[in-house]
């Protein structure tokens, strides 16, 4: 008997190899392939047209001696920043006010996670009317009859970063609330019983005891977060189209143009390139850490 079981169990399973077949070749191919495809062209002269040969760090030198990538760099560092701390900790308290068993609880969900079911083309169209000089805040209240009222951010080389940072905001916080908010309603009730016994207050509690016991959900959270950031590019091409000049410019953008308008491909796959090798900074550490906790726990 346990023969045939044994025997089933290998039929079985081989046949959810053949199934899976299909697809490990489309991801070892078209992702993988293509991936070391660019990274090959990287380190050649291409330019209109892929060429095979070999220049070094050639484009990765004038990579980083171009000011505009330099430019977009900085940039993603304060989108970064600003956009990470702001979607964790808006996300993280619109989580905590859902769970304290608010009324019309499933309107507030859908209201906060709706701007996420958008795409960022659409979530950068709609902030691009609302803060248009011409159209949007602003125009509204000098019809209204204040005239010295100023809201130009996406026109604003100083303040563009900003508009482009609540539009993502919008955009990304309804991600961390849903991600937190499922946390807190696996959090055991007799945690919150014992706390009150003692007398703990509850921003205490929340501090040391749910947000650590919520680490996996924070990780994912800001691991999606980081890559949303990383490959951005539609939300800043429907709001700015990088502009004004290059005060909005992003990677992303950079690479695109780059691909496609200037027909510079050696120069474009050395920057995606960077980007890909800044993804794989952000996921290697965390897999590591999740498969080493998760080993730790069976072992």
């Amino acid at each position: 008997m346990h023969a045939a079981a044994f025997t089933r169990h290998i039929r079985r399973n081989l046949f959810a190899y053949i199934a899976l077949l299909p697809m490990a070749i489309v991801v070892v191919f078209a992702y993988l392939g293509t991936m070391l495809w660019s990274v090959r062209l990287s380190f050649s002269s291409s330019r209109l047209l892929p060429k095979d040969d070999f220049v070094g760090f050639a484009q990765y030198t004038r990579l980083f001696e171009t000011s505009r990538w330099i430019t977009s760099l900085e940039n993603l560092a304060v989108i970064a920043f600003f956009f990470l701390l702001i979607c964790f900790v808006l996300g993280t308290l619109l989580a905590i006010f859902i769970d304290q068993n608010v009324r019309a609880e499933s309107l507030f969900r859908t209201v906060f996670l709706y701007p996420y079911a958008m795409s960022f083309v659409v979530a950068g169209l709609i902030w691009q009317w609302i803060l248009n000089p011409d159209l949007g805040i602003q125009a509204t209240m000098r019809d209204l009859g204040f005239p010295n009222f100023v809201l130009d951010w996406t026109v604003n080389p100083d303040k563009v970063l900003y508009a482009i940072i609540l539009a993502t905001v919008w955009h990304g916080s309804g991600l961390v609330m849903a991600l937190i908010l499922a946390g807190l309603r696996g959090i055991d009730t007799q945690i919150w019983s014992a706390t009150r016994i003692d007398g703990i207050p509850p921003w205490r509690v929340y501090l040391s005891i749910i947000l650590p016991m919520l680490r996996p959900m924070i990780i994912t959270s800001l691991v999606l977060l980081s890559i949303s950031i990383v490959k951005m590019y539609d939300v800043v091409v429907a709001m700015t189209n990088g502009g004004p000049g290059t005060a909005s410019e992003v990677p992303a953008k950079f690479i695109m143009d780059n691909l496609f308008e200037r027909a510079n491909i050696g120069l474009a796959t050395a920057a995606s390139t960077v980007l890909l090798i800044t993804v794989l900074l952000i996921m290697v550490p965390v897999l590591y850490s999740q498969y080493f906790r998760r080993n730790g726990r069976t072992s």
